[in-house]
């Protein structure tokens, strides 16, 4: 037979119990250390400023936006007309509504374009299947591939961001 005796048995459904309470511990202590340094790393600046000069990092990051966006901030939007799409696999439609920033000084000749921007958006989200668009990440992926698109279509220097106002599925 063994050789196990009924000390030994008592021994290791002791620590078996305690590696039960241990380990949720670490992982929760894991994860709490996982959090505050992936705050820190994405958000240092931010996350200085506010315990110091809450007023310089709102400004300093106004003025970032400013610099990204042009000189002096100039931003310019062209609405899109609202768009209402039968997605390609299902009976399920797809309503969209969006606006395109674009270049200052662009905003009519990206007008002149909004029907073949339309066009370019419809022939995409038709074509799109609703089992694509279920995860958490589908709105993310779709809207980078309709920028694309649009650059592609008004030039890449006129179409700046591709904002979605309106994305529910019905």
């Amino acid at each position: 037979m063994t050789d196990v005796t009924p000390d030994q048995i008592k021994g290791k459904a002791k620590s078996s119990r305690l590696g039960l309470i241990v380990a949720p511990v670490l992982l929760i202590v894991a994860a709490g250390g996982s959090y505050v340094g992936a705050s820190k790393f994405f958000a240092p600046e931010a996350a200085a400023g506010q315990d110091s000069h809450g007023d310089d990092a709102q400004a300093k990051a106004h003025d970032d936006a400013s610099d990204a966006h042009g000189a002096g901030g100039d931003v310019a939007f062209v609405a899109l007309d609202p768009m209402l799409v039968s997605l390609a696999d299902s009976d399920r439609h797809l309503r969209f509504v969006a606006q395109v920033e674009v270049a200052p000084g662009q905003q009519q000749a990206v007008a002149a374009l909004t029907p073949r921007l339309i066009d370019t958006l419809q022939d995409y989200l038709r074509a799109v299947g609703s089992e694509h668009l279920g995860d958490a990440e589908a709105l993310l992926r779709l809207r980078s591939q309709m920028l694309r698109r649009l650059q592609m279509v008004a030039g890449p220097d006129r179409v700046r961001d591709l904002l979605i106002m309106e994305f529910v599925l019905n």
